[in-house]
């Protein structure tokens, strides 16, 4: 099984059909969220998406209590971070270890706003799986 999901992390094509922000972010707390390194105190995160159309444009990470939960309606108080996704599919990638964050934040396929002590701390969050290791970037390459 091992040896399939590693073929298929090196041979399949991520394509926007298959990197819904919204899923990325649910699969993110669900799996790979780094409990360890979240903030003690409450802090809600909107992460936005402009390239959808119709609902789901947006969403919260909602942190609480050393835990955290994605919630589809506002769940009310200040908001810390807006997290916009313009390039879902670099999202995608951040999150599976495939792009650096510093890269995506970069290129515009991710802006962040809000507490800059959040911010860069937000990386962190994201437990990527280890078997995967990011991809040079152009502006990194020899």
């Amino acid at each position: 099984m091992l040896a399939l999901e590693q073929w298929g992390s090196r041979w399949a094509e991520l394509t926007p059909e298959h990197a819904h922000p919204g899923v990325v972010l649910w699969g993110w707390v669900t799996c790979y969220l780094n409990r360890d390194r979240l903030p003690r105190h409450r802090v809600l995160v909107r992460f936005e998406y402009p390239t959808l159309t119709g609902t789901g444009q947006r969403g919260w990470l909602l942190i609480e209590h050393g835990d955290a939960e994605v919630c589809e309606k506002f769940p009310g108080g200040e908001e810390d971070l807006v997290v916009v996704v313009n390039d879902p599919v670099a999202f995608a990638r951040w999150h599976l270890g495939q792009l650096e964050w510093g890269h995506a934040l970069r290129c515009g396929a991710i802006e962040v706003r809000g507490s800059p002590d959040l911010a860069r701390a937000l990386p962190a969050w994201n437990q990527q799986p280890e078997r995967v290791r990011p991809q040079p970037t152009l502006a990194s390459a020899p």
